[in-house]
């Protein structure tokens, strides 16, 4: 996969199929853009394209940035873009000046000029441009006077649930981890350097990979999860407890601590970056009269985290 960072290197892209947006978690209704992205670029000959944003346009705007949340890095981002067999990404600087393009300028100068689609694919909702005033129906107008064609993709859902990044965010607030991954394709994971903790852990029987997020970084509802963990290659099953650790006293009051048990594994992780993805819920986090019962209700968990992913190969 190509990766521009100056879109003018794009202009020499055969036969362009293009699709504009943030697309955070890259879900399936993004998915479904992908692919039919691929079927049009098969047909004629060409090669995809998927143009994006950094930083994210409401980082910049200021548009309820406090309380702004991400499913993936950049990085993972790309990393999906990749998975799901885009060709190219090109990365669009975003600033407050270039917020103020309209909506037509957009396609013609950035879009148009450079890339020259003879496909543009966007999703049912889809807006671009100043105030975001530009969306399908624009692109219709346009597309005989810059000739290319449009295709719009149909509102994609799970279960008769549309799916949009802020649902599966809503529903990782309160923990539903499920429902989040029925509408991502995939398990919602993230990926952080290990840091030292307490190792209290280790003391009962239960060592953890404890880490810490950048407060942007989406996060489960506090509670006990059942995971799969990815370090150096290799997989493994794995149980986390997210939140403020009231048995043992809490070390940050602002952002919750993740403690990883992984299954099996015995070593050394401090400084290492693994992925954790969740598959289920287990239990809301509790705090319990001393570490003989935080411990049998660990044995607890770890039992129950077996059975929930005893189907999963690994």
């Amino acid at each position: 996969m190509n990766i521009f960072r100056n879109i003018i290197a794009t202009r020499h892209i055969p036969h362009a199929v293009v699709t504009i947006g943030t697309f955070d978690g890259v879900h399936l209704g993004h998915q479904a853009i992908f692919k039919k992205m691929k079927e049009l670029a098969q047909d004629i000959g060409g090669q995809t394209v998927v143009v994006t944003f950094q930083p994210h346009p409401r980082q910049v705007l200021n548009i309820d940035s406090s309380n702004l949340r991400f499913l993936c890095t950049p990085e993972e981002k790309l990393e999906r873009f990749e998975a799901f067999g885009i060709d190219n990404v090109v990365i669009i600087n975003f600033t407050k000046e270039f917020s103020r393009t309209p909506s037509e300028v957009f396609i013609k100068d950035y879009i148009i000029d450079n890339i020259k689609p003879e496909y543009i694919v966007v999703g049912y909702d889809h807006h671009f441009g100043k105030n975001r005033m530009g969306d399908f129906d624009l692109l219709n107008d346009l597309k005989r006077k810059y000739g290319f064609k449009v295709e719009r993709i149909a509102a994609q859902d799970v279960e008769n649930i549309a799916i949009s990044s802020t649902k599966i965010r809503n529903a990782l607030a309160v923990g539903n981890v499920k429902s989040a991954n029925r509408l991502l394709g995939y398990a919602y994971s993230i990926s952080a350097e290990v840091v030292r903790g307490n190792e209290i852990g280790r003391t009962i029987g239960f060592p953890t990979a404890n880490l810490e997020l950048p407060k942007e970084y989406m996060l489960l509802n506090g509670g006990v999860y059942a995971c799969l963990v990815d370090y150096e290659g290799q997989r493994y099953k794995a149980m986390a407890n997210i939140g403020h650790r009231p048995t043992i006293g809490d070390r940050s009051k602002d952002q919750p601590i993740i403690e990883v048990n992984l299954f099996g594994f015995d070593g050394d992780l401090y400084g290492k970056e693994i992925r954790v993805s969740f598959i289920d819920r287990i239990r809301d986090e509790e705090k319990f009269n001393g570490l003989d019962e935080l411990k049998n209700q660990l044995e607890q968990d770890r039992n129950k985290a077996y059975k929930l992913l005893e189907n999963i190969k690994l």
